[in-house]
């Protein structure tokens, strides 16, 4: 890895926290993609979706998070004053609080900070507050309507609970919001401006309003009958995302304040960069030519070349456009060292493919996979990967979990807009 210069602080990963369908924390979350289980089931019907007709939905399954009681990690009423996404978000943000074993009260809070993101924000909150509306008229909506459905609820109700006084913002990039906020919360701290940072992102999007738009678009897999088998990237079945909901959320440290304080590092965020497509504001370039340009960035920006990569957690939606970019991309760029039958290296999988897709919350899920990946030498599968897709030359790891040795992993996050992000996170080595 090139040296960045000798006054840029390293950054370093000191703790984590994750809440989705397969999993009520971190720990969970990797024992599940390890095993392969899905999280995906039907939801139409459930309550939130049982005064609708069932006959109307093409689309019947998501990612929805079952069996969890918030009151596990917060007050219950934290849990009622905030917004489906929010709750997520704290959860998993007090978990990574509790992991890394910093103690905010110690820090100068003017030197602590916070960018989370989500692609929608509140919108449970906006179809409850639309239809009280409907119903019984505005006076009824409840004054706490606005700062639940704020998108940035979740960084101003972090930085009010831990006293973070420092840099707090929120990305709203739709699927890329978390790995941008990532990406800034990195920059941030390499200026000099912060030495603790609460990084990721939260969706609590598995609603009707949500569901039935990304139906309507026919972006969504109708595979009813088979929830467990809808999310599968770059089978040549692929007929669509599932949606799901989750959040990941991550303290951040410069590698000297951590060091200081005595705490375990977790692993180093090297590379970071970000493009824009300027092609379509739902479809990507079919050549993946911005996600080609993100991945270069990052490299570049940890000084890596393309051999240095062992895993890619792709951003492998299961949509027959989105694999097929992506594939073209990192095809193009990683050339032989990604193409399994001239004995390429690179492993790629997609862990959406257990836990659906979490629109802006995905790139802090998938970060979970690659530090874990990266500590314990083992790489998640793409399960549900039955026959790739004519073309695709790489290791997709398919159905089971692979013992491998993974220095640097790379994240890709794409969203609608065209809005592309590639983060690199190495093995911490003093």
């Amino acid at each position: 890895m090139t040296a960045k210069a000798s006054d840029t602080p390293r950054v370093v990963i000191t703790g984590m926290g994750c809440l989705t369908t397969i999993g009520f924390d971190a720990p969970s979350v990797w024992d599940s993609m390890v095993r392969g289980r899905s999280g995906i089931s039907r939801v139409v019907g459930d309550e939130g979706f049982n005064r609708w007709d069932e006959s109307k939905w093409a689309v019947k399954i998501a990612g929805a998070i079952r069996g969890w009681d918030p009151s596990s990690r917060m007050d219950s009423r934290d849990a009622k004053r905030l917004d489906r996404f929010a709750v997520l978000g704290l959860a998993a943000a007090l978990e990574a609080v509790e992991s890394s074993g910093i103690d905010f009260s110690k820090e100068n809070p003017e030197r602590c900070g916070v960018v989370v993101g989500s692609g929608v924000g509140g919108i449970q909150t906006i179809e409850q507050g639309v239809g009280v509306m409907l119903e019984k008229g505005p006076h009824r909506l409840s004054p706490f309507t606005v700062p639940r459905l704020m998108a940035n609820a979740i960084s101003g109700d972090l930085s009010i609970r831990f006293g973070l006084q420092g840099y707090s913002s929120t990305h709203t990039t739709a699927c890329a919001s978390s790995g941008h906020s990532m990406g800034d919360a990195l920059r941030i701290m390499q200026r000099g401006e912060a030495d603790v940072m609460l990084t990721g992102g939260s969706e609590g999007a598995v609603s009707p309003l949500c569901l039935g738009a990304f139906m309507t678009m026919k972006a969504l897999s109708t595979r009813n009958d088979e929830p467990e088998k809808a999310s599968r990237p770059f089978d040549r079945d692929r007929d669509g995302f599932v949606l799901s909901e989750g959040a990941a959320i991550f303290v951040l440290e410069t590698e000297a304040h951590a060091k200081a304080r005595g705490a375990t590092i977790l692993a180093e965020l090297v590379g970071y960069a970000a493009s824009s497509d300027a092609a379509h504001i739902t479809a990507p370039d079919p050549e993946g030519k911005g996600a080609r340009r993100s991945m270069t960035g990052a490299l570049k920006d940890a000084g890596l070349s393309t051999s240095d990569i062992d895993y890619i957690n792709a951003h492998g939606t299961s949509t027959p456009l989105g694999d097929s970019a992506e594939v073209a991309a990192v095809t193009s760029l990683f050339g032989d060292h990604a193409r399994k039958a001239k004995g390429g290296k690179l492993l790629m999988s997609s862990t959406k493919s257990m836990t659906g897709h979490c629109l802006g919350a995905s790139g802090g899920v998938e970060m979970v996979a690659c530090v874990n990946a990266i500590r314990h030498g083992v790489v998640p599968p793409t399960i549900n990967c039955d026959n790739p897709d004519d073309g695709f030359e790489l290791d997709f790891v398919p159905h089971v979990a692979r013992d491998a040795s993974v220095k640097f992993a790379m994240n890709n996050t794409f969203g609608f807009g065209g809005h592309n992000v590639s983060l690199i996170v190495g093995r911490y080595e003093g």
